[in-house]
């Protein structure tokens, strides 16, 4: 089949709309909370390969441990037996290639009884996972069992890649950019509400502590509180909040967005007890920032915000550092080929698709800042599902999602 009509695309994916439902209840049994990620990708790995995939495990080197990009948490483990999982559909080789990505790991079910037990009510598919992101994986998956179903003969070739740690930072997608993964673009499957998004939201977490004297409160003016030094700081920092929201305002395709930059404070903490002057205080949190500024602008304004401080003793006195979560923004123009190609077929099938950025970081960025391809994210449901105790995905706008996905990436691979 050399041409293809988006009705032929169509009836390709409904004819498969009720086993990616099954594909997707499958997945979301797996408890694959990180380091249980093992079944659910042996699972996509057969899945792939019984579809007609050349798909096989690309093991993780625990020397990323030490890669500068490894986004660093308080659950890290060994990656023997947690591979990433990449299916291929060779082209004829005179088209553009496409990458499409999206991850099996998902955060903890919490209060959520039912979490891994999914449901279906006749609209819904209900489960951890069912928007972030088994959902988008089996809606990329659908779209590419569309296509060989349809005998279509593409000259590009499809890679499928289900990647794990995306919640903690991209450590699954950063091993397979180390091993040297490449295509004309790259489609990364998060919950856009089948938007295109060409742009991402940056996100920073940072770690400030502040140093006191500890002293019993009956002598309290005698010392340093680090608590009230800490204040002071927080101060300082949602005072940079506001110039960071001004400075960003209106920037290309986060028009939109009020206020698409945010600094969030997450966790304090301070040593001591009820009556002591607080040595010691520590507070985590995060900073959220548009790709016109870099990572290192942001840290380095946020430690100036609080050296604008008065109190010699906070400047003398305060530390601030970035071990965790490390996500960069990224951009590609709005009209640059990939994403117009894909918003231009999804449009087929959901007239209100439109390209704009998203305020909410995810993989998109490595394979842009660190691989140096044009990226996109797409997919079903919007991010409000995600990590919720109700978190669900319609699978009509899963399977209307893998319509537009499978039009574009064979507009893309034979254009």
């Amino acid at each position: 089949m050399s041409e293809v009509t988006p009705q032929q695309v169509a009836q390709a994916i409904d004819a498969r709309a009720e086993a990616a439902r099954g594909w997707l209840m499958d997945a979301i049994a797996f408890e694959s909370t990180q380091g249980n990620e093992a079944g659910v990708q042996a699972y996509m790995k057969d899945l792939l390969n019984s579809l007609g995939m050349k798909a096989e495990y690309r093991e993780i080197s625990d020397e990323i441990f030490e890669d500068p990009e490894y986004s660093h948490n308080e659950n890290e483990l060994s990656y023997e037996g947690r591979p990433n999982v990449v299916g291929v559909l060779e082209g004829t080789g005179d088209g553009r290639s496409v990458i499409v990505q999206s991850h099996t790991d998902v955060v903890p079910g919490a209060d959520w009884k039912e979490a891994f037990d999914p449901k279906f009510d006749g609209e819904y598919v209900y489960g951890r996972g069912a928007m972030d992101a088994k959902g988008q994986v089996i809606m990329q998956t659908l779209a590419i069992a569309a296509i060989m179903d349809m005998g279509i003969e593409l000259k590009g070739s499809i890679e499928q890649q289900v990647v794990l740690e995306e919640e903690v930072g991209g450590n699954g997608a950063l091993s397979l950019i180390r091993q040297g993964c490449s295509a004309d673009g790259v489609i990364v499957g998060e919950g856009s509400s089948l938007n295109v998004y060409p742009a991402n939201r940056g996100a920073i977490w940072f770690r400030a502590k502040t140093f006191g004297t500890p002293m019993h409160m009956g002598r309290r003016f005698e010392g340093q509180n680090a608590i009230e030094k800490m204040m002071e700081a927080i101060r300082l920092m949602l005072i940079y909040e506001k110039k960071i929201i001004a400075e960003s305002a209106n920037y290309p395709l986060f028009e939109r967005y009020e206020a698409p930059v945010q600094l969030c404070l997450g966790i304090i903490r301070a040593e001591g007890w009820p009556s002591m002057v607080a040595g010691e205080c520590m507070l985590e949190g995060g900073v959220g920032f548009l790709p016109n500024k870099s990572m290192e602008e942001v840290k380095q304004e946020l430690y100036d915000a609080v050296m604008q401080t008065e109190d010699q003793w906070l400047k003398d006195h305060f530390e601030l550092t970035f071990p965790k979560l490390h996500n960069d923004s990224y951009e590609i123009p709005g009209d640059h080929p990939l994403p117009v190609t894909l918003n231009d077929a999804v449009t087929n099938y959901e007239p209100g698709s439109e390209i704009f950025g998203w305020n909410v970081s995810c993989d998109a960025r490595l394979y842009n800042r660190l691989a140096d391809l044009p990226t996109v994210v797409y997919g079903a449901s919007d991010i409000q599902e995600a990590h919720s105790d109700n978190e669900k995905v319609a699978m009509a706008e899963l399977v209307k999602g893998a319509k537009g996905l499978a039009l574009g990436i064979i507009n893309w691979c034979n254009g």
